[in-house]
């Protein structure tokens, strides 16, 4: 059985690109996961990565058409306004005599199944979840020319256009999995990062994420030992790389098992001398934790705070205190490490008392003094996406319009038009820096020297400016959006020109 399984070509969101709440860091790795899979069942699989190779869709649909597979895989990942393009694809494939078999796999695949298997016809059958053992059993039943309604975790049309699905639970032991495979970069060196993945899950339920709904029904964290993690750091360092990013929603695991095993897989990777980031639960973080962190090569971090409101915490069901979080801050900086962080500003229930303590947060744990993270912080609103406990919530209150590609999104109403008000002119305000940040020609560039006069005054102004608004906001009337929004980039030009 010749099977392809295809990372497909990304494109960058207009609206959104500073976002990357389309899908969890992790489904990188899933094609390459997917690859070792179906190939150790025996089968003859090509892996494309375009994401490394550069290919777009046209190229991509050129060499699909030419070297047709039997199986063709692909996970599929939401590109906002552009995801058409991929369905677009697999049509087109179809149209023009493309005979295999059209599988979609992922966190989108798994989220959007049913939809996705009623708008479009080109797919055969989707991986609802873990991939890995649903693929390889779907290519050996195709390559025997079996019946596919009985693999678990796979879904597929009945001959009445009815669904047919038996859902598969999630493998309680990660390392079962083989090392994922991975395109090689063109230009590698030894400063080039490679994602791992040291952990499957999350033991959270946060209302806006993707995980726990992709494990539905299933262990929600279980981590792979550390000695099949050093396996695969090993053969990564054999190739040249030293720097690593662990991919995992919550690397380090609930409770003191998940701390013994971490402080374990330390001590092994502290001789290897490589660099290495990682995303955590500030609940996770402890002084003897971080020690250990550090003196094994530990340089980045990102923790999802949230909020600065303990009732907006409270709402997305994000199991983690203020205290916990500002605790997680200094303990960071005491080691020297500059955290980053995972900001919501505005929530659909958001008050502006909320967006007072949001910023009061902010400023007090320093997080405002650098431009790029500033213009994050500040500008990052709950997205709402089909899956998620938080889609279903507003669903069921009346307060959700479908909105983006077979309704994916949903656009929230707002409890307060005010907090709307602030969203709608601070947003606006901050990704015109963004964008702006991108231009090697800007002052504000940023590969330059993020602390340059200009970047600090680009910095304040986005500060005051959400304090301004703040105020105006707490009046009777607001004032009209277009004219703010023409002001602020009166305003803006005025410094980066």
């Amino acid at each position: 059985m010749k099977v392809t399984i295809l990372e497909h070509p990304r494109i960058q969101s207009e609206k959104r690109f500073n976002d990357i709440a389309n899908t969890p860091l992790w489904s990188c790795l899933m094609g390459g996961y997917a690859a070792t899979a179906v190939e150790s069942a025996g089968h003859d699989v090509r892996f494309i990565d375009t994401t490394v190779n550069g290919w777009n869709f046209e190229t991509t649909y050129n060499d699909l058409i030419k070297h047709t597979p039997d199986l063709l895989c692909v996970n599929a990942v939401y590109l906002w306004e552009n995801t058409g393009k991929l369905f677009e694809l697999l049509i087109r494939l179809k149209a023009n005599g493309f005979t295999g078999h059209i599988n979609l796999f992922g966190f989108y695949s798994t989220l959007a199944w049913e939809t996705l298997l009623d708008k479009v016809s080109a797919v055969d059958s989707i991986a609802v979840g873990e991939c890995e053992n649903t693929l390889a059993e779907l290519a050996c039943k195709l390559g025997n020319e079996g019946f596919c309604a009985d693999i678990k975790g796979l879904a597929i049309r009945g001959n009445n256009g009815n669904h047919l699905f038996k859902p598969r639970m999630p493998e309680k032991n990660p390392d079962n999995f083989g090392i994922p495979q991975r395109a090689k970069f063109k230009n590698m060196a030894s400063e080039t990062t490679v994602s791992i993945l040291a952990s499957r899950g999350c033991y959270n339920h946060c209302s806006f994420c993707l995980v726990p709904p992709f494990y539905n029904g299933g262990p929600l964290w279980r981590g792979r030992s550390p000695e099949n993690i050093i396996n695969e750091i090993k053969q990564m360092i054999d190739q040249g790389y030293r720097d690593f990013y662990f991919a995992d929603a919550n690397f380090i695991g609930p409770g003191e098992k998940g701390k013994r095993r971490i402080m374990e897989l330390m001590d092994m990777i502290k001789p290897l001398n490589i660099t290495f980031g990682m995303e955590t639960r500030s609940n996770d973080l402890d002084e003897e934790v971080m020690e250990k962190l550090v003196s094994a090569g530990f340089t980045s971090l990102l923790i999802g705070i949230e909020s600065g409101s303990s009732s907006v915490l409270g709402n997305l069901q994000k199991g983690a205190s203020l205290n916990t979080s500002e605790r997680a801050i200094q303990l960071c900086r005491d080691f020297s490490v500059e955290p980053e962080v995972g900001f919501l500003m505005f929530v659909p229930d958001s008050t502006l008392e909320d967006l007072e303590h949001n910023l009061a947060f902010l400023e007090k744990n320093n997080l405002l003094d650098k431009l790029e993270r500033t213009a994050n912080l500040l500008s990052h609103c709950q997205i709402v996406l089909m899956g998620t406990s938080g889609y279903t919530h507003f669903q069921n209150k009346g307060r959700l319009k479908p909105k983006g590609i077979f309704d994916f999104e949903g656009d929230v109403e707002y409890s307060d038009p005010r907090v709307k008000w602030m969203s709608e002119l601070i947003v606006h305000a901050c990704l015109y820096v963004l964008r702006d940040t991108s231009r090697p020609e800007s002052p504000i560039f940023w590969q330059k020297n993020g602390q340059n006069p200009i970047c600090a005054e680009t910095n304040d102004y986005l500060v005051n400016l959400f304090k301004k608004l703040l105020m105006k906001a707490k009046k009777a009337s607001l004032p009209s959006l277009t004219i703010i929004k023409q002001e602020i980039e009166q305003d803006i030009k005025g410094f980066l020109n």
